[in-house]
């Protein structure tokens, strides 16, 4: 753990993205595996399915723009569901930069960039204390 429980980068990047020794730690957030990647391509070293938004909402948002408003905030509803991946994820990023991994085509909207999000917009440097 860094020193004083220091947050380090948080960083968002395709999963067919060649690895870099950059990226730190790498986490797929995608709940199915990269159709057509082997896991020496993906090079993840942790795959956190339950971080992705579930099937439901991932069916619903399709990755159509337009439904992107509506997506972060149902997603965001999920991930406050699950406090202990978030706590694990901050847990992560004490360790070292933090990288995660999604397989959408598009940079800007993909499940990634919400809990990205999210930790950018954690205050507390305890990852034991709850937020209310």
């Amino acid at each position: 753990m860094a020193a004083g429980g220091t947050r380090h980068a948080v960083a968002v990047k395709r999963a067919r993205e060649a690895a870099s020794i950059d990226d730190g730690m790498r986490v797929l957030v995608d709940r199915l595996w990269p159709r057509g990647l082997t896991k020496e391509q993906v090079a993840a070293d942790l795959w956190l399915r339950d971080v992705a938004p579930s099937d439901a909402l991932r069916r619903w948002y399709a990755h159509e723009p337009s439904r992107w408003a509506v997506f972060v905030q149902k997603y965001r509803t999920e991930l406050e569901q699950r406090p202990d991946l978030l706590r694990l994820l901050d847990d992560l990023r004490r360790s070292g930069r933090l990288t995660l991994l999604y397989h959408a085509s598009d940079a800007q909207h993909n499940q990634a960039v919400v809990p990205h999000q999210v930790l950018s917009e954690r205050r507390f440097s305890d990852p034991r204390i709850q937020r209310s």
